[in-house]
C-alpha cells in the first residue's frame, strides 16, 4: 500500500474531520504519523481559514509541504479544509505544487480522489490514544455574526442524526474513550433542522447511556435562546461535566448590536446568573473580542467591569480581525489600530489572570476526581471535570510507584483517580493522590 500522512491545523472540528476521513481510507494506505517527517506517497494538509493568524499558519504549512514535494519527499500533495474552501479560486495559481484542492463541507470528492470507501459511515480512525475525544454533532451555522466567516466557509447548520452520533460514541468508547466533548459551531442549535426542535438535552441523555462513557462536556454554546432542558440535564446528570463553554464576545449593547449577536448586555448578565443558579459549582468558559468596530473606551471599560463581576473560571480572548466577506468587513470601518487592539487584549487577560488564580487557589485542599491524560518527566498530567483539554490548565500529580500501589504509570493513563489539590497558580494545579 502507498503511504499517507495528514497534517491537521485549526480547531478540534478539523481533528474530527481528519479522523472521519482516515476511517474511510483505512486499509487503503499505510498511515504515517504527523510527527514523523519521512517521505510519503501522499501528503494531506487539513487547513484552517477562520482568522488572520490561523490563515497564515495554514499557508505556511502548505508552503512547507510544497517544499517537501520539491525535495522529492512527497509524491502527491493535497490540501483540504476551511482555507481551501474559502479561497478555492485563488490558491491553485498561488501554490501550483499542490495536486488537488478540496473544501470543508463535503468529504466525498476527496475520498473518491483518494480511492477510499464511499458513504460517510460513523467510523473514526483515532490519531491519538487519549481517553477523551471530540464528537462533532453538527456542521455549519445559520447565525450571521458580523465578524465571523464560518457560515460562508462551512455552510448552513446541519445536524448529524442522533442515531449516528450514538453509534460513533459507541465506537469511540470501545477504543478507550471515557470523555466525549460535544462540539459544533453552535451546540444549542442541535436538532432544529432534523427534528424541528432543539434536541441537545435528549442527545446528552442518549450518549450518557453508552457503555464506557463517563464524562460528557459541552463546548461552543450560543447565548441566545439557550435551551432550558440542557440546564436541567447538566444539573442532574452525573455524567455531564459541570462545565460550559459559551462564547459571549462582549457585554456592551452597542458592540453586541454591531456584532449582530442577537442579545444585549442585560440578557447576557441574566444568562450568567441563571447558569450559576441552576448549575451549582459550574465552571464557565467564555471568549471575548477586543477592538471590534464600535468598541470605544467606555465599551472596553464596561467589558472589563463585566469580567470582574462575572468571574469566569475560564476565559480566552482575541483581537478583532477584519475578515473579507463578512458583514463587518462590508459595513464597518476597522478604525482601531492593531496595536490598540492588542493592548486591550493584554489588559483584559491581566484582569482574568487574577480571577483564574483566585479560583484555582480556592480549590487547594479539596479532593477531586481526575482523568489521567498523560505521563511525562515523573508526573501524571490530569484534569478534573472543570478543565477541558487543550484550552484549560492541568492538574499535575507527582508519580511515585508506592503512592499508586506500584501500578506502572503507563497503566494509569486513561484512568480516573482521586487527588487532593495542594497548590495552584493562575493556570495549573498541583495535587497528590489519595486513597478511598
Amino acid at each position: 500500500m502507498k503511504s499517507l500522512q495528514v497534517i491537521t491545523l485549526g480547531c478540534s472540528k478539523n481533528t474530527v474531520d481528519t479522523e472521519r476521513l482516515l476511517a474511510r481510507l483505512d486499509g487503503v494506505y499505510n498511515l504515517v504519523p504527523e510527527t514523523r517527517p519521512e517521505p510519503v506517497d501522499v501528503l494531506l494538509v487539513n487547513t484552517c481559514g477562520f482568522i488572520g493568524d490561523a490563515k497564515e499558519e495554514s499557508i505556511q504549512a502548505v508552503l512547507e509541504a510544497a517544499n517537501r514535494k520539491k525535495a522529492g519527499e512527497v509524491g502527491k500533495l493535497i490540501v483540504f479544509g476551511c482555507l481551501s474552501q474559502r479561497y478555492m479560486a485563488q490558491l491553485p495559481d498561488l501554490i501550483p505544487e499542490v495536486d488537488g484542492w478540496f473544501g470543508a463541507r463535503d468529504q466525498e470528492p476527496l475520498v473518491k480522489a483518494l480511492g477510499g470507501r464511499p458513504g460517510a459511515g460513523n467510523g473514526r480512525f483515532r490519531t491519538d490514544s487519549k481517553a477523551y475525544s471530540y464528537l462533532k454533532i453538527s456542521e455549519g451555522c445559520d447565525r450571521r455574526c458580523a465578524y465571523c466567516a464560518i457560515p460562508f466557509i462551512r455552510g448552513p447548520h446541519k445536524s448529524v442524526p442522533m442515531e449516528d452520533l450514538v453509534e460513533e460514541a459507541g465506537i469511540l468508547a470501545k477504543s478507550g474513550v471515557k470523555e466525549l466533548i460535544l462540539i459544533a459551531q453552535d451546540t444549542t442549535f442541535y436538532g432544529l433542522d432534523l427534528y424541528r426542535e432543539r434536541k441537545l438535552a435528549e442527545l446528552i441523555r442518549r450518549l450518557s447511556a453508552v457503555d464506557g462513557i463517563e464524562w460528557i462536556r459541552i463546548h461552543y454554546s450560543y447565548p441566545a435562546d439557550f435551551p432550558e432542558d440542557v440546564l436541567d440535564e447538566m444539573a442532574s446528570n452525573p455524567k455531564v461535566c459541570k462545565y460550559l463553554d459559551i462564547p459571549l464576545q462582549h457585554i456592551s449593547d452597542k458592540v453586541l448590536g454591531m456584532m449582530r449577536r442577537q442579545v444585549d448586555g442585560a440578557w447576557t448578565r441574566d444568562l450568567v446568573r441563571k447558569l450559576r443558579e441552576r448549575i451549582p459549582g459550574v465552571a464557565l468558559r467564555t471568549t471575548m473580542i477586543t477592538g471590534h468596530p464600535g468598541e470605544g473606551k467606555k465599551d472596553f471599560a464596561e467589558l472589563l467591569d463585566f469580567i470582574r463581576e462575572a468571574r469566569f473560571e475560564r476565559l480566552g480572548a482575541f483581537a478583532y480581525s477584519e475578515e473579507e466577506g463578512t458583514y463587518g468587513a462590508a459595513n464597518y470601518r476597522d478604525r482601531i489600530p492593531r496595536r490598540e487592539k492588542q493592548a486591550r487584549l493584554t489588559e483584559l487577560m491581566e484582569v482574568q489572570k487574577d480571577i483564574s488564580l483566585a479560583f484555582n487557589q480556592s480549590r487547594v485542599g479539596t479532593v477531586e476526581r481526575v482523568l489521567v491524560d498523560d505521563y511525562a518527566d515523573g508526573v501524571l498530567i490530569c484534569r478534573s471535570q472543570l478543565e477541558s483539554p487543550d484550552v484549560d490548565g492541568e492538574i499535575i500529580v507527582r508519580y511515585e510507584p508506592e503512592l499508586f500501589e506500584n501500578i506502572p504509570a503507563n497503566e494509569l493513563l486513561g484512568k480516573f483517580i482521586d487527588v487532593k489539590v495542594t497548590g495552584a497558580d493562575e493556570y495549573d494545579l498541583v495535587a497528590e493522590p489519595v486513597k478511598r
